[in-house]
């Protein structure tokens, strides 16, 4: 049999038990509201991370840029200028050659026999002019004494002159004869670098070979020819006018393709007089100084022309420029805090990741250029490096706090 008296103790033990649960239940329900409410706005004020520059005013290079080619300032194929077999070469393949050195020799002993022949034949006019204008001296002595007729002396003047003709004539072969065999040394017409040689010597050459025996490049100085679209014309026009009443040339810049290491720095020495209407493009030629052959014929390089330069011109990282359909933008950071705002722009250019902007910014003012996409209008941000730098303050002060606190406690222990 059960006990009434412990049934009705253990019936008000669950009940008791169940009030308790029913009204701490409510109480929890009540309370997470309220900490949810308290949650969000902690959440909503939390500081974005964003990395921020500074508005700086500087001058800068106006420039347009371009691709261009490295081509030889001269190209010269050296050929043969007669026939003949090719006895030496006096050049090393690859070598650098100045003007005048003998690059190679050819058979000369048939035109030093035509040169003799020559001038064997005036040796011969000569002594047969010598005779001749004897022989008018005297038919002169003659005619004065009546001895000659006049028929004999006119007819040895002619002959004396048809003489001093053939030496005439004589002197010119003589010349020829001289020019074709100076042709048998072939010497470099202009400094530069040879090639590969096209011809060994032991075989015959011609004047109408067309390959010829190598070819120089001239390559210091060097040329680079490169290309700017046709918007850029009156630019580049207005830039050569100014260029030329300072006396100035425009200056031209060559970078690799790959790379940002310049190469060379030379001057504007052509602006072609037509545009390509095909590509509509304008070429131009840039004379380089390249003594220590950076630059190199048939290389493909990036091409700056500087146009001037922009005074005082305030710059920020082109990657703080954000567009909207209104136009470009930028977040600045409130002087003296770290909330920020759009602010409206212009940029006048964008070039090497640099933007250059002539309204909607001051010097000394800071834009963000990382983390743009959490932010709204008057959000709060903090530098990457604040938190730890924050953390570090902390930590400093909390062991100062300590070392205090201890020696409070050793000075008490002593007292």
């Amino acid at each position: 049999m059960s006990n009434p008296s412990f049934d009705r103790r253990r019936f008000a033990f669950v009940g008791a038990a169940v009030l308790v649960i029913a009204i701490g239940a409510a109480l929890w329900s009540q309370h997470r509201p309220a900490q949810a409410a308290e949650t969000k706005p902690a959440a909503s004020t939390a500081p974005v991370q964003a990395t921020t520059a500074p508005v700086l005013q500087r001058d800068v290079p106006i420039y347009r840029a371009g691709i261009g080619t490295v081509t030889a300032a001269a190209t010269v194929t050296v050929k043969a200028r007669i026939d003949g077999q090719l006895d030496q070469v006096g050049f090393t393949e690859g070598q650098d050659v100045k003007a005048g050195q003998v690059l190679a020799r050819i058979d000369p002993r048939t035109l030093q026999a035509q040169l003799a022949q020559v001038q064997a034949q005036k040796a011969k006019d000569q002594a047969t002019l010598a005779n001749a204008r004897a022989d008018l001296a005297r038919y002169t002595t003659l005619i004065a004494e009546d001895a000659a007729t006049r028929q004999q002396l006119d007819t040895q003047k002619a002959l004396v002159a048809q003489l001093e003709a053939a030496v005439q004539t004589d002197d010119a072969q003589i010349k020829y004869a001289q020019v074709q065999l100076s042709f048998t040394t072939i010497a470099a017409p202009i400094a530069g670098r040879v090639g590969a040689r096209l011809v060994d010597p032991g075989n015959i050459v011609h004047a109408a070979d067309a390959n010829g025996l190598v070819v120089i490049n001239q390559v210091d100085p060097i040329s680079v020819v490169f290309t700017l679209p046709e918007e850029a014309f009156q630019d580049i026009n207005r830039a050569l006018n100014y260029a030329a009443k300072s006396h100035q040339p425009l200056v031209v810049q060559a970078f690799p393709r790959n790379g940002d290491e310049l190469l060379g720095t030379g001057k504007l020495v052509l602006l072609n007089n037509q545009i390509d209407t095909a590509s509509g493009t304008v070429q131009l030629k840039g004379s380089f100084p390249n003594a220590s052959h950076t630059l190199w014929p048939g290389q493909f390089v990036n091409v700056r022309l500087v146009l001037g330069q922009r005074q005082e011109a305030l710059t920020i990282p082109a990657a703080a420029v954000q567009r909207s359909q209104d136009g470009t933008y930028a977040y600045v950071v409130a002087a003296g805090g770290n909330t920020v705002q759009p602010q409206p722009i212009h940029v006048a250019q964008i070039q090497d990741g640099t933007a250059i902007v002539d309204k909607g910014l001051a010097a000394g003012q800071r834009v963000v250029v990382d983390g743009q996409y959490k932010l709204k209008p008057g959000s709060k941000i903090a530098e990457p490096g604040q938190g730890k730098r924050g953390r570090a303050g902390a930590s400093d002060g909390a062991s100062s706090a300590t070392s205090s606190a201890s020696a409070a406690s050793e000075a008490g222990a002593q007292k």
